[in-house]
């Protein structure tokens, strides 16, 4: 995989609307250097979607190979898919309802270097430094111009290979976090008709001394591919989660389980 040959987009928000009416804030990260891309803008449609590639991706990095994104209405729709189609980009969905599929100048510990010297091939130098004399400015920094440019072309032939180790640092790093995450994971099995509690979330962040996590019960209506389960609420209405943010309801089973007892009144 090389740089921006893959990019995950994603929105953000809605957020307290700004001067010009902004409340979302499309994001378009590249899987290999971690650089960010974002706009701002009032809604979070197919129109905001083309805008980031046709202005900002296509232009500035070239045509990627892979998409990737989650199911909104906004990434799976045919202006979109006929856009990706056009320029040979293959669009893949992350797990449905599941957004840690989907997530910079400051030191990034999958990569061990910061995006801006995976991206130019030199470290982010701010004016700041400069005016206050900062270490690197007054020891490091290169007057010489013919040595300059042979320093510089020897990074950027070095760039390549730097890419290369921070995209295998980045692999392995997943491949640790995802074993010592499914370490803590037991295998839940749900079938159509049963009851499951669903995890709240807002409740996990601010929990109460006597608010339970759990938002109880929900029938499963239906087990959908890729972990994604579909629900019926207490007025019939249909929702789809994603499977982790489930546990079953045992209630449910003790009830089947219950017999009557008749007691007859002594002579």
């Amino acid at each position: 995989m090389e740089v921006f040959n893959v990019w995950g987009i994603d929105f953000m928000g809605p957020f307290k609307p700004a001067s010009h009416g902004n409340q979302y804030i499309l994001v378009a990260v590249d899987y290999v250097s971690k650089w960010v891309e974002a706009i701002a803008s009032p809604t979070n449609d197919a129109k905001v979607v083309i805008k980031m590639f046709k202005s900002i991706i296509f232009p500035r990095y070239g045509v990627p190979r892979v998409v990737i994104s989650d199911g909104g209405s906004h990434f799976i729709n045919k202006v979109f898919e006929n856009l990706l189609k056009k320029y040979g980009v293959k669009h893949k969905v992350a797990t449905p309802y599941h957004p840690q599929t989907i997530g910079q100048d400051c030191l990034q510990t999958p990569i061990r270097r910061t995006p801006f010297s995976l991206l130019y091939g030199k470290s982010c130098h701010l004016p700041v430094e400069i005016e206050y004399r900062a270490l690197w400015a007054v020891k490091l920094l290169n007057y010489d111009i013919r040595s300059s440019q042979e320093k510089r072309d020897f990074d950027l032939h070095e760039l390549e290979e730097i890419r290369l180790d921070a995209y295998e640092s980045s692999k392995i790093y997943k491949e640790r976090t995802k074993a010592f995450h499914d370490k803590k994971i037991l295998p839940r099995v749900f079938k159509d008709g049963e009851y499951a509690l669903l995890l709240n979330s807002r409740a996990n962040l601010f929990p109460g001394k006597l608010k339970s996590k759990w938002s109880s019960p929900f029938k499963i209506k239906e087990v959908l591919p890729y972990g994604a389960i579909t629900l019926l609420n207490q007025n019939g209405e249909e929702f789809t989660v994603n499977g982790h943010r489930l546990k079953p309801y045992l209630g449910q089973r003790f009830k089947e389980k219950e017999s009557q007892l008749l007691f007859r009144t002594p002579p």
